[in-house]
């Protein structure tokens, strides 16, 4: 599939280097450099998503960390774990009383 990208000239220069040094043309340079970036990015993207699911030693519970800290606001407290299960509580309530 042919398409026309507006390249930095630096950027440019270094795909054609490589290209040349590698006894290559420049579109198979190009195609190889975008699927490597590709799947490292996908690979990051994974490694980021992917929670390690351990089990607590002293009370035998299911504990999952995650590679990223969670932002403040979306910390999983004791105080916004009960809340969360107070509300859940209440619209259980409300449906049935419906």
């Amino acid at each position: 599939m042919k398409t026309t990208l507006d390249l930095p000239d630096a950027l440019v220069k270094q795909v054609k280097l490589r290209a040349l040094r590698e006894g290559r043309k420049l579109k198979d340079a190009v195609a190889d450099l975008l699927r490597k970036g590709l799947a490292v990015a996908a690979g990051a993207e994974a490694e980021a998503q992917a929670p390690v699911i351990t089990r607590d030693k002293k009370t035998g519970l299911s504990m999952i960390t995650c590679k990223q800290t969670a932002a403040p606001h979306d910390e999983m407290t004791p105080e916004r774990v009960a809340d969360i299960l107070l509300a859940q509580e209440v619209e259980w309530q409300n449906a049935v009383g419906r």
